[in-house]
């Protein structure tokens, strides 16, 4: 692998509180340099992003909708997504409602899904942020078998907003579990080469990497 081909596996983002004009416009810059396959920020920033991205068609818009906490009402998630869409969002990351997920609430989680996803044309990349850090493993497999039948085109791991140690073992459960039958992103806590190559040699699609820790992996590929 050269560094590349490992930037074309990584999303870096600008999707912090504080994070302002500034901080996107290095993130895109950062991206540009080295064709990083996508960049997200908050909602409002989506139309800038897409702005300065618009003469770099390998580069993808990236934005999330009930980020980060997931809890917000199923016709707001739906009205994020459109206006993200609105905005020139190529990709379009949903926060599951992990709360009604650990509740029970199975078929609210599986119809919030689809009804968000209704609204997103097929050619945009659809990721599910399942927030694996707050689940057990039993949860985080049932939270898989949800975004499966959501018709998403990815499983992801977390918003990044719920810190804890890399678990290697637990990104392979997924994997495990959703070889097949939907693509995986790993996003939060990867800091190594070594882990992510590890993670790429599970076959894990996609990956969410703070832009500081990017750039060291994709550079020890140089």
């Amino acid at each position: 692998m050269n560094a590349y081909e490992a930037a074309r596996l990584i999303d870096i983002s600008a999707v912090r509180t504080h994070h302002g004009l500034k901080d996107i416009q290095e993130v895109v810059d950062i991206a540009k340099k080295y064709k990083f396959i996508n960049v997200h920020a908050l909602p409002s920033w989506t139309k800038t992003v897409a702005e300065l991205l618009k003469d770099e068609p390998d580069i993808y818009v990236g934005g999330p909708a009930g980020f980060p906490g997931g809890g917000h009402c199923t016709e707001i998630k739906v009205m994020e997504a459109k206006r993200l869409l609105e905005d020139g969002a190529q990709e379009i990351d949903v926060v599951m409602n992990v709360g009604k997920l650990k509740s029970g609430e199975y078929d609210y989680v599986e119809n919030e899904l689809k009804e968000v996803l209704s609204v997103i044309p097929s050619n945009i990349l659809t990721k599910v942020i399942i927030e694996i850090n707050c689940l057990t493993d039993e949860e985080m497999l049932k939270a898989c078998e949800l975004v499966i039948a959501s018709g998403a085109d990815f499983v992801k791991t977390g918003t990044g907003w719920v810190p804890a140690p890399l678990d290697l073992e637990r990104i392979r459960k997924i994997k495990d579990f959703t070889r097949g039958k939907i693509k995986l992103k790993v996003a939060g806590g990867i800091r190594t080469k070594e882990d992510f190559l590890a993670m790429v040699d599970m076959g894990v699609e996609r990956f969410g990497i703070g832009t500081k820790s990017a750039l060291e992996i994709v550079q020890s590929f140089e």
